[in-house]
């Protein structure tokens, strides 16, 4: 049985924030994070989606659509994955997927995912991989039976010209 693993992905690319007149949890993927999301479903590398989890925000859930739909899931919204959400409360709810075993991937943004990284380092994780958090970029958790992450490793986005 292989160990449980989640995706942390950074939604993908969603135009210019500045220019966004409506509210920004509702700013779309732009043609290119489509592009992005798209390249998810076979640059991640998964056989088999237990869940998908985003945040609420319109951006992170259509960057897990794809993916999602070629497993035959839904996309599931949880505010601990909402920019501005307390890493630890994002900690709790990747653990805690672990812990359910499978394949979970999951949604949020370019401040949530720092934190996430920096709790994990303080607690004596080793990153596979340069620390960052691009735009569309994933990190694989991968899990021990208790739900604790034991490996960390970086993927960069899909390029965005995938179809």
């Amino acid at each position: 049985m292989s160990a449980p693993v989640l995706h942390l992905v950074r939604h993908a690319h969603a135009g210019d924030r500045a220019a966004w007149t409506g509210d920004d949890s509702q700013r779309p993927l732009s043609p290119k994070g489509w592009r992005q999301a798209r390249g998810l479903v076979t640059g991640l590398g998964v056989t088999s989606l237990r869940q998908a989890v985003s945040s609420p925000s319109l951006r992170c859930v259509q960057t897990l659509e794809p993916l999602a739909e070629a497993h035959g899931r839904r996309v599931e919204s949880d505010d601990r994955l909402l920019e501005g959400a307390d890493p630890r409360d994002a900690l709790d709810l990747i653990e805690a997927a672990l812990a359910r075993g499978g394949a979970t991937a999951a949604c949020s943004h370019g401040d949530v995912i720092p934190g996430v990284l920096d709790l994990l380092r303080s607690a004596g994780m080793r990153f596979e991989g340069p620390l960052t958090w691009p735009k569309a970029s994933t990190w694989v958790l991968e899990g021990d039976a208790a739900g604790r992450v034991v490996r960390a490793r970086y993927l960069p986005p899909p390029s965005p010209d995938a179809r």
